[in-house]
């Protein structure tokens, strides 16, 4: 895991993402403080998924009970949120 102030990642931005996408982890400090750690994005082409679902395949009822959650759900989100 390699540590690089948030200037330096400003400054070598295109090497730092080079550097995640060959799997390094960057740490990225301000003033001292950890801010944030960069990593490469995990990868997935969807067969975990599928996979998943086939172990674990909706019940008969869950059809009926996404139909009675969205009759829940309204369209006004003018309201939805009480003001600050």
């Amino acid at each position: 895991m390699r540590t690089m102030t948030a200037t330096e990642v400003s400054r070598n931005f295109a090497s730092v993402l080079d550097r995640a996408a060959h799997g390094e982890t960057i740490v990225i400090t301000r003033g001292g403080r950890r801010l944030a750690t960069l990593s490469p994005a995990p990868v997935g082409n969807g067969a975990a998924v599928k996979e998943f679902l086939a172990l674990h395949a909706p019940d008969e009822d869950f059809a009926s009970d996404v139909a009675a959650v969205r009759e829940l759900v309204t369209e006004d989100v003018s309201s939805a949120w009480p003001d600050a």
